[in-house]
């Protein structure tokens, strides 16, 4: 395809605010993030939840309608909310954004992993708020849980209402997952897949571990998009090859902090923009926001609930 999908992640629940001092946690810094990534070429944004006062990850769903109502209000992306949630919510918790505010998309994480981020505590010189610092230590522990009874729960609210699943696959395994429930009739043909690598509990970033995952989704689903995020310094590579495999790419300060080396990303726009530089020289243009919802076959921003 000549059209690509660029996805800007907002702020993820991964980077915490001692990190950079661009990562966005208001409201209003969020709904202006998504803005600015709109005008540089993404058509899709992905939201997470954070409290305004102290950048918590939050899955309230007055914090999720206050930014999905006021990008909204300002252009026409596509919204891409979370359903991550934490450890201890219940499926049903995790899906309230999609059952509250009907999203045209959302994520779908394909199976349970290991999730860990404790490393970077000793990278951190000085912690803003208190909870970061247990926040991080604690992913020693965590373990993200979707299995499969959850996985039909969230595949049942999505298809109630009109909502695309965007299908985080974090590894392997879990495109035999995705199979199984194609299979079994809870998801539809043609799907929406978004390789994540370089987590760490999950698939490496590398360009032999990308070739092989989309192979294997060739093997075991046959028809279906898919897009790519990755990891920090992995995010630009592994995005190229993608593109150039013939797939979408995701970039934003969800994933990655810098722009280049040693260079703090002052805003996710200025990845979207450096994205579009880099695949317009190798003959691709952008989507539209239009375009998105035409090639993922979503049901359009008016049949939303914000």
């Amino acid at each position: 395809m000549s059209k690509v999908i660029i996805t800007a992640a907002l702020t993820g629940s991964i980077h915490t605010p001692s990190m950079s001092p661009y990562l966005p946690f208001k409201p209003d810094h969020i709904i202006d993030e998504a803005v600015r990534c709109h005008q540089a070429g993404a058509a899709v944004v992905h939201i997470h939840g954070r409290d305004p006062e102290t950048g918590r990850q939050s899955a309230n769903t007055a914090i999720f309608r206050e930014y999905m109502s006021g990008i909204k209000a300002r252009c026409n992306v596509v919204i891409t909310p979370t359903t991550g949630g934490s450890p201890t919510m219940t499926p049903e918790e995790r899906l309230a954004v999609v059952s509250a505010l009907k999203p045209e998309m959302a994520t779908f994480n394909g199976g349970s992993l290991n999730f860990a981020l404790y490393p970077v505590v000793e990278k951190v010189k000085e912690f803003k708020f208190e909870w970061e610092k247990e926040f991080l230590e604690g992913t020693e522990s965590f373990i993200f849980p979707n299995h499969f009874k959850s996985l039909h729960h969230y595949a049942r609210t999505m298809k109630e209402h009109g909502t695309r699943p965007e299908i985080e696959i974090y590894d392997v395994g879990q495109i035999n997952n995705i199979a199984q429930l194609i299979r079994e009739g809870y998801l539809d043909k043609p799907i929406y897949l978004q390789f994540v690598m370089g987590i760490l509990g999950g698939i490496p970033a590398t360009a032999e571990n990308l070739l092989y995952m989309i192979r294997q989704a060739k093997d075991l689903i046959g028809d279906f998009r898919w897009s790519v995020c990755a990891a920090g310094r992995f995010q630009f590579p592994m995005g190229i090859l993608n593109v150039l495999e013939g797939g979408f790419w995701r970039v934003g300060l969800e994933d990655n902090l810098y722009l280049e080396k040693g260079v703090l990303a002052k805003s996710s726009a200025e990845q979207v923009e450096k994205a579009v530089r880099i695949i317009r020289e190798f003959g691709y243009e952008p989507a539209t926001e239009s375009d998105a919802r035409e090639i993922l076959k979503l049901k359009g921003i008016d049949k939303v609930n914000y």
